[in-house]
């Protein structure tokens, strides 16, 4: 890893209809548009959908990084992000985001060690420490 600040950079361009095109080095052109709850089409990333995503990437990626350092061996790890965006104080933003974690580790491990870190995942997940919204965990783990 190199050493902090890291410095990160992504160009938007739009007009007045149609997809945003979001560009970054080397990396694919994504196209969004607002969610449908917003009047956009589906079938687009939204920076609704775009924030749960990194916050669902960013959870999995910290737990390899916590479970390796904690010395964890584990076989899978799906989660669902979910958000719930209100109006609070007359400024929209997400209040609340549950981050649904299934593990799965190996016959004959310790199911408590495997929660702890997930949970150590979630606190140390850069994205979800960069948020104002409440953030939840659910953790679900399953030895197979």
């Amino acid at each position: 890893m190199q050493d902090f600040p890291h410095h990160y950079r992504v160009h938007a361009r739009g007009s007045s209809d149609g997809p945003v095109r979001l560009e970054g080095d080397k990396l694919p052109v994504l196209e969004t548009t607002p969610p449908p709850e917003f009047g956009g089409p589906e079938g687009y990333w939204s920076p609704e959908s775009l924030l749960l995503g990194a916050v669902a990437d960013c959870f999995i990626l910290t737990f390899r990084a916590v479970a390796s350092a904690s010395r964890l061996t584990w076989t899978s790890l799906e989660c669902d992000a979910t958000g719930t965006l209100d109006r609070v104080e007359r400024v929209t933003r997400f209040t609340a985001v549950t981050v649904a974690a299934r593990l799965s580790v190996p016959e004959g491990s310790d199911p408590e060690k495997a929660r702890r870190v997930l949970e150590k995942a979630e606190a140390a997940c850069l994205i979800t420490s960069s948020m104002n919204a409440e953030v939840h965990l659910e953790a679900d783990v399953t030895v197979a």
